[in-house]
């Protein structure tokens, strides 16, 4: 049996549904923005993008964690 999905990507499938872009191409977004403060990129997706608090401070989280593991 597997364990159930936790943390920012349990957010990815209802993300995709409701949005109707792939998590790789908000990642990349995200990624190629000028602005790096968490926070900063989380009001920006809310704003320009239309997400939800939720949805974009997951996006953000799991992105910036990504590549501060790198």
């Amino acid at each position: 049996m597997t364990a159930p999905v936790k943390g920012p990507v349990s957010y990815f499938p209802s993300i995709e549904k409701k949005y109707g872009r792939p998590i790789a191409e908000w990642k990349n977004l995200i990624r190629t923005s000028p602005l790096t403060k968490h926070m900063e990129l989380v009001n920006w997706l809310k704003t320009e993008h239309g997400l939800g608090h939720g949805h974009a401070n997951a996006l953000v989280a799991h992105t910036l964690a990504e590549g501060n593991a790198k």
